[in-house]
Protein backbone atom coordinates (compact mmCIF):
# COMPACT_ATOMS: atom_id res chain seq x y z
CA UNK A 1 0.00 0.00 0.00
CA UNK A 2 1.21 3.48 -0.82
CA UNK A 3 2.08 6.56 2.08
CA UNK A 4 -0.98 7.08 3.57
CA UNK A 5 -1.75 10.71 4.63
CA UNK A 6 -4.27 11.78 7.48
CA UNK A 7 -7.63 13.75 6.52
CA UNK A 8 -10.12 15.13 8.79
CA UNK A 9 -13.40 15.43 7.22
CA UNK A 10 -15.73 18.10 8.70
CA UNK A 11 -19.58 17.64 8.22
CA UNK A 12 -22.54 20.15 8.93
CA UNK A 13 -23.62 19.55 12.47
CA UNK A 14 -19.90 19.64 14.16
CA UNK A 15 -19.28 15.59 13.51
CA UNK A 16 -15.77 15.02 12.07
CA UNK A 17 -14.81 11.70 10.47
CA UNK A 18 -10.89 11.18 11.13
CA UNK A 19 -9.16 9.01 7.89
CA UNK A 20 -5.87 7.79 6.72
CA UNK A 21 -6.26 7.25 2.59
CA UNK A 22 -3.92 6.99 -0.04
CA UNK A 23 -3.01 10.50 -1.32
CA UNK A 24 -4.44 9.82 -4.91
CA UNK A 25 -8.18 9.13 -2.81
CA UNK A 26 -7.18 12.34 -1.04
CA UNK A 27 -6.62 14.12 -4.20
CA UNK A 28 -10.12 12.31 -6.01
CA UNK A 29 -12.20 13.35 -2.93
CA UNK A 30 -10.82 16.96 -2.91
CA UNK A 31 -11.22 17.16 -6.81
CA UNK A 32 -15.33 15.48 -6.08
CA UNK A 33 -16.64 18.25 -3.53
CA UNK A 34 -17.34 20.93 -6.20
CA UNK A 35 -19.60 17.89 -7.82
CA UNK A 36 -21.15 17.51 -4.30
CA UNK A 37 -23.88 14.04 -3.93
CA UNK A 38 -22.36 10.54 -2.34
CA UNK A 39 -19.01 9.44 -2.69
CA UNK A 40 -17.17 6.24 -1.82
CA UNK A 41 -13.63 6.76 0.01
CA UNK A 42 -10.95 3.67 0.44
CA UNK A 43 -9.23 4.23 3.51
CA UNK A 44 -7.14 2.23 5.64
CA UNK A 45 -9.63 0.69 7.33
CA UNK A 46 -12.28 -0.38 4.70
CA UNK A 47 -14.83 2.11 2.70
CA UNK A 48 -17.08 4.90 3.63
CA UNK A 49 -19.68 6.64 1.53
CA UNK A 50 -20.24 10.23 2.52
CA UNK A 51 -22.67 13.25 1.34
CA UNK A 52 -20.28 15.35 -0.12
CA UNK A 53 -23.34 18.19 0.02
CA UNK A 54 -22.78 17.71 3.82
CA UNK A 55 -18.97 18.23 3.73
CA UNK A 56 -17.62 21.96 5.28
CA UNK A 57 -13.99 21.53 5.51
CA UNK A 58 -10.98 18.74 4.88
CA UNK A 59 -8.10 18.84 6.84
CA UNK A 60 -5.11 17.04 5.98
CA UNK A 61 -1.80 16.69 7.53
CA UNK A 62 1.60 17.86 6.72
CA UNK A 63 3.99 14.97 5.72
CA UNK A 64 6.79 16.89 7.63
CA UNK A 65 8.09 14.55 10.78
CA UNK A 66 7.48 16.67 14.12
CA UNK A 67 9.47 15.50 17.49
CA UNK A 68 9.56 17.52 20.81
CA UNK A 69 7.94 20.42 21.81
CA UNK A 70 7.62 23.82 20.18
CA UNK A 71 8.03 22.70 16.76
Amino acid sequence: MASLKRASIGFKGGQVLPLRMEEAMLETLQEALSAGGWHELRHDEGQARINLDQVVYVQTDSAEPRVGFGQ
